[in-house]
């Protein structure tokens, strides 16, 4: 059995869409942009950074701050993890608001 290339990424694939259950997920690593900065020298992963856009019923009815602890509870041993995930940048949308954005 092989490891996986991508185990933060499949972490947040896997947990938001078990818990969340979203009718949109798009993840985007931003590792490569943030490789320079201070806090990441002597850092190995490439798995730092992430870009997360979620559309799901589950945050009808809250707030963004609501919504983003949601999912920052979700990541909280990846987050907490040494070379784990430092940074997510969070767009959570209900189904209508996505809707309302077209």
């Amino acid at each position: 059995m092989s490891q996986s290339m991508t185990p933060m990424e499949d972490a947040l694939r896997t947990k938001i869409t078990e818990a969340l259950k979203p009718t949109t997920l798009e993840i985007h690593n931003d590792s490569h942009k943030h490789a320079h900065h201070q806090a990441m020298q002597g850092q190995t992963s490439r798995e730092t950074h992430f870009r997360v856009f979620v559309t799901s019923d589950a945050f009808k009815g809250k707030m963004q701050l609501a919504r983003h602890r949601m999912i920052n509870s979700l990541m909280k041993d990846e987050m907490a993890k040494e070379g784990g995930i430092h940074a997510l940048q969070l767009t959570t949308r209900t189904p209508e608001e996505e809707e309302s954005r077209k």
